[in-house]
């Protein structure tokens, strides 16, 4: 132990001679006076302070010696950073004493370097112990090693070693060089889980509730087969190969369980918190089969080799049990039939714990729990307990014990972390307000609204109740986290002699015009009032340009969530000579559509307020210039104008706009213009391209379903099914179906790739971009002028996998198998003829820069005009692919 001690003497810093000795009788303790305190040996402490932490003062009296002087020493030590202190009497004179506080200080670490890690785990490591500049202490050294330890085998590495190496740092005074050498080794996975005890649940079935403890995968099919060969000699190597015997169901079910892990998609890594987890869930799922009893009796973990462990559970499940009586007390508002029907138990049912405690207070899926008929009616206090009041035998008795309380009425709503977003639009969105009855619903419903709105971290929304029983009232603060929310689109490439091609978008989602000349609120720019202002460049060197603009006010007026959006479009697809080596790279045509569009859209309470319907009108100028016969016409210059009115019926009750994992969307939209053909007596089906589609006139219908659905329980896990439809019509046969306006399918969907005009563009993955469209071939073939499908119909099934929710980037991978096929004529027109793929990819998203995928799809089909099936082939997508 370091010298801590008060005693006469001369320190190396005192100027004084060292006082006699006999002045101090230490059989006779004397007060003194404090007459000056001083410290020495300090090289980073400050003097001052250290005395202050030493509980001394000049003019202290003290007793000489006395507790006064320990407690200083005590004090000292406590603070941890002295390595030596002594207390030193430089003088005496008369009845005031002269002290001298002779300090060492503890070394701090400068710096701190590791070896064995990869950078980023260096860069997690470093967040974890963060010990630069704190005092060389054992308990620190110890205390960083145990955590570099358990950050490694969390790992998976459960034999990491950590050393320690400190040495001097001359650069910097008092101070150490700290170095953690760490080995690794290897990650240590689970090789087998051995289940015994368990007769009446497999193991199959256990071992998937164990959600992160897994086996690694393998297949070992020809593992006996090895171990004959092995085994025999030369001469019976045959014999021993088609050596055969009897085998039961059961012996197949235990060599099939033991011997091909097919889980390629879960860690095998052995983590010992997550291990304790999946014990819980065993028990949970044993609880869930009526097995109430069920325990483990035994666990153990044990080295198989190096690189792996075994894990063996000993169950015991003891009997199955079932509902026999179940009552209800304490219930005046509703009766014992109606809690009933709302419990969905019944006499006989399986005892299952999980499901009760879900009917009983909260289920995510149906919402019709038993606690939100109390509470979606203000009884906020509500609480009903289950008791087990008799257990015979396979039975048990339930008792529910429900305790009402009084009607709560809301007194405040309030909102916390908006610093970006005003107050007027958060609120909006908010369905439970003051005055009204607390109502569950409406408060789960406010949480959706606000994580559809985009500005706020959906994981971290958190309504704070406050309730006041006395009183029946509850206040209600929302509190939120803001997360950047504009994005910016940039994607380039190099287009052969089109010249570059690229795209620049910027979408900017909370923008307000009332705050442009109040410079306070850019950031960078007039943000707040929830304005949506989306700028877009998109070009293929001279080939194709696109520039578009929009504006949105989601509540236009400000009262009702009446969005009002305008937009400006204008492309232009040039025709370049790519033939003549005189005029090579010269225009010699161009296509053009210049359209506006003015819109409204409308939340709506019926059927119910899920729903939207919005309407739009768009007026759009199609002009030509020696641009062929690409669609059909017969006139390679001239205009077409169309002047359509759109409206959509949708419903959307999704959880969240990035990943949804339950809910559906559905959309039923028709776009149709004025009758002008029949409206014009002078044209029939002989008169000029030109004349007859002056005007465009043509209804078009689009019919869209998407539905989420949670699979194993899981928030991560999610199945997307979609359908997709497209109906293009005309008033009559008087002109027919227009050329434009009409199908195209095949690849990503996205018009970046072959900027295609006066077309719908539809995604096919596993299909070249655009391929599967009727008339393509003959066209080509100089048989027929039509280009585009005037019916389509496309299926989608994606298994999705959220790897990463969080939201400066969303990760999810998914399989998919989708099937689609675009048809000419309604005569021609099969809904079984489908073009089928399947592929998987990944999709991030990145608020900067929105949705980012990729995708590996394999047509099984030939396209029209092939003879073989298009085979497997990448795609890349930007921002939401809706078709």
């Amino acid at each position: 132990m370091a010298n801590a001690q008060i005693r006469l003497g001369q320190s190396q810093y005192a100027t004084q001679k060292p006082v006699d000795i006999l002045e101090l009788d230490y059989s006779k303790p004397k007060k003194y006076k404090i007459a000056e305190i001083k410290a020495v040996g300090l090289s980073t402490l400050d003097e001052t302070a250290i005395i202050s932490l030493s509980g001394l003062k000049v003019g202290d009296d003290i007793t000489v010696p006395g507790d006064a002087i320990s407690n200083a020493l005590k004090k000292l030590w406590a603070q941890g950073i002295i390595g030596d202190v002594k207390i030193l009497v430089t003088k005496i004179e008369g009845e005031e004493i002269f002290l001298l506080l002779d300090l060492t200080e503890r070394p701090r670490f400068s710096i701190v370097e590791f070896t064995g890690v990869t950078s980023t785990q260096e860069g997690e490591l470093r967040d974890k112990i963060q010990i630069r500049g704190r005092v060389v202490r054992e308990d620190v050294l110890n205390s960083s090693q145990r955590s570099i330890v358990r950050y490694f085998v969390e790992k998976g590495y459960l034999n990491t070693e950590v050393k320690i190496i400190q040495q001097r740092d001359e650069t910097f005074p008092n101070s150490v060089k700290l170095l953690f050498e760490v080995d690794k080794k290897s990650k240590v996975k689970i090789n087998e889980i051995d289940i015994v005890g368990n007769e009446n649940i497999a193991d199959g079935k256990i071992k998937k509730k164990m959600k992160k403890t897994n086996e690694h995968a393998r297949v070992w099919v020809f593992k006996d087969v090895f171990e004959r060969v092995k085994n025999a000699d030369a001469e019976n190597i045959a014999s021993s190969l088609t050596e055969t015997h009897p085998v039961s169901d059961e012996e197949v079910k235990m060599y099939m369980n033991k011997n091909f892990k097919l889980n390629f998609f879960n860690s095998s890594k052995f983590n010992e918190t997550e291990y304790r987890n999946d014990k819980d869930n065993i028990i949970n799922y044993y609880q869930t089969k009526g097995y109430r009893d069920a325990t483990i009796l035994s666990d153990s973990v044990y080295t198989f080799d190096e690189r792996n462990v075994n894990i063996d559970l000993q169950m015991e499940e003891g009997r199955q049990y079932y509902y026999r009586n179940i009552t209800f007390t304490g219930n005046y508002i509703h009766d014992d039939q109606e809690l009933l029907t709302r419990l969905g138990l019944q006499k006989g049912d399986i005892y299952n714990k999980e499901l009760q405690d879900k009917r009983l207070n909260y289920d995510p899926t149906k919402g019709d729990d038993i606690s939100s008929l109390y509470q979606d009616d203000g009884y906020l206090f509500f609480q009903v307990t289950a008791y087990e009041v008799n257990v015979a035998e396979d039975s048990i008795d339930i008792e529910m014990r429900i305790f009402e309380g009084p009607q709560v009425t809301v007194n405040s709503v309030s909102i916390e972390g908006n610093e970006r977003t005003s107050d007027h639009v958060v609120m909006r969105e908010i369905r439970i307000l003051p005055g009204q009855k607390f109502n569950r619903s409406l408060l789960v419903r406010t949480i959706r609204e606000l994580s559809q709105v985009g500005y706020f971290d959906p994981e971290t929304i958190n309504p704070d109740l406050r309730p006041n029983f006395e009183d029946a009232t509850v206040d209600i603060v929302f509190q939120l986290e803001e997360r950047p929310n504009d994005q910016i689109e940039l994607s380039g490439g190099w287009g052969g002699f089109y010249g570059f091609v690229g795209t620049v978008g910027l979408v900017f989602n909370n923008f307000s015009i009332k705050n442009i000349g109040d410079f306070s609120k850019w950031r960078p720019l007039p943000v707040g009032d929830g304005q949506k202002v989306s700028l877009r460049v998109q070009a293929n060197g001279r080939s194709f340009q696109n520039y578009s603009l929009s504006f949105t006010e989601p509540w236009f007026g400000g009262k009702k969530p009446n969005a009002l959006s305008v937009s400006f479009n204008h492309s232009v697809q040039r025709q370049i000579n790519t033939y003549s080596q005189t005029n090579f790279g010269d225009e010699t045509g161009f296509f053009k559509i210049t359209g506006v569009t003015v819109g409204l859209a409308k939340r709506v309470t019926w059927p119910d307020d899920y729903f939207s319907i919005s309407n739009s009108l768009q007026l759009q100028l199609y002009e030509f210039n020696n641009y062929g016969n690409y669609f059909g016409l017969s006139y390679p210059t001239g205009k077409s104008k169309s002047f359509t009115f759109n409206t959509t019926v949708s419903r959307s009750n999704v959880d969240s706009p990035i990943y949804p994992r339950m809910g559906s969307e559905i959309s039923l939209g028709v776009n149709f213009t004025p009758p002008y053909a029949s409206l014009n007596k002078s044209l029939d089906s002989d008169s000029p391209d030109q004349e007859k589609y002056a005007w465009l006139e043509y209804h078009k219908w689009m019919f869209d379903a998407k539905f989420y659905t949670p699979i194993f329980g899981s928030s991560k896990m999610v199945v997307s099914a979609r359908t997709h439809m497209g109906f293009l019509g005309s008033y009559g046969k008087k002109i027919g179906v227009i050329p434009l306006e009409r199908f195209v399918m095949g690849g990503d969907g996205m018009t970046f790739n072959n900027f295609s005009l006066g077309q719908e563009i539809i995604g096919l993955r596993g299909y070249e971009n655009q391929v599967i469209t009727p008339g393509r071939i003959k066209r080509d073939a100089g048989l027929e002028t039509t280009y585009g499908g005037i019916v389509y119909n496309k299926y989608v099934m994606e298994l999705r996998y959220l790897v990463s929710p969080n939201p400066s980037a969303t990760i999810f991978l998914l399989g998919f198998a989708e099937a689609g096929n675009n048809w000419g004529s309604y005569s021609e027109f099969n809904p079984y003829d489908l073009k089928k793929s399947a592929g998987f990819g990944a999709r991030i998203f990145m608020p900067a820069f929105g949705l980012l995928g990729i995708d590996w799809g394999y047509g099984f089909d030939p396209a029209p005009g092939e003879f073989q099936p298009s085979g497997g082939m990448f795609h890349f997508t930007i921002g939401q692919q809706f078709r």
